[in-house]
């Protein structure tokens, strides 16, 4: 049996408890922890987990499509990459524009024009320049359009793929997130393939729900076996709700990842 190196989204579960014992709770059940802001926890707290950070959101404001914001894009993820390092945190998040309350947009754009594709690909190979001199990795995240974040430039797996292969940095990979691809474009092994050049971490939620594994339409045990039989050795995140108990969520997204 192979087993993927497993994560769990930390914000998602658990809600009623403080963030620091639920990084220590996913430690003790053996998953490393994600994050999403680091302004809203205590970092000394979090520190003292002894937690394996695996993902963070890896800026706090701006867009990949336009001078303004591409430059408060480039400012926040430099800060963020900081906090990254004291924390160990794996991989920081990207989108193509900064996400506000219920992952809305902050600044909506519908069509993506031919100037904002140079803009945001000049903006990324910025950001892998930047990750090199810090020492440390981002990943661009695809969301869905059509129900959870209308609007997200780039929100595609077909865009973030074509942006992060074009820029081809170690220091800038996909996270390929395998909830959104789902409701936006669907046939996800062979999206795999292609993306898995460029993956840093795949990221699970079911469709529909966003809740674990086992709970909607996905085969993720057949995913799973396509990823090991493609050589897959990276991480998988569940980025995900639990539809009941949280332990008894975890573990249906562990045994569906244990192939």
């Amino acid at each position: 049996m192979t087993q993927f190196a497993l994560a769990a989204c930390a914000e998602m579960i658990w809600r009623e408890r403080a963030i620091e014992w639920r990084a220590s709770r996913l430690t003790e059940m053996g998953f490393g922890v994600g994050l999403w802001n680091w302004p809203e926890h205590d970092l000394a707290k979090l520190e003292a987990t002894g937690a394996t950070f695996t993902i963070m959101n890896g800026y706090l404001a701006g867009r990949l499509t336009d001078d303004e914001g591409a430059a408060e894009l480039l400012r926040t993820a430099r800060e963020t990459a900081q906090i990254g390092k004291r924390l160990g945190v794996q991989r920081l998040n990207l989108h193509g524009t900064g996400l506000g309350e219920r992952g809305l947009p902050v600044q909506p754009i519908e069509v993506v024009t031919g100037d904002m594709w140079l803009k945001a690909r000049d903006t990324l190979c910025r950001v892998a320049d930047m990750a090199e001199a810090e020492g440390v990795i981002f990943t661009l995240e695809n969301l869905n359009l059509p129900v959870d974040h209308p609007g997200v430039p780039f929100g595609r797996a077909e865009d973030t793929l074509a942006l992060v292969s074009s820029i081809d940095h170690p220091r800038l990979r996909l996270n390929l997130d395998l909830y959104h691809a789902q409701i936006g474009e669907g046939n996800l092994i062979e999206l795999c393939r292609k993306c898995l050049p460029w993956i840093g971490e795949i990221q699970v939620a079911d469709v529909p729900g966003r809740c674990e594994p086992g709970t909607g339409e996905v085969n993720w045990h057949g995913i799973a076996r396509a990823l090991k039989a493609m050589g897959y050795a990276g991480p998988v995140g569940m980025e995900a709700f639990a539809s009941g108990n949280p332990e008894a969520a975890l573990e249906a997204f562990r045994n569906a990842f244990t192939v």
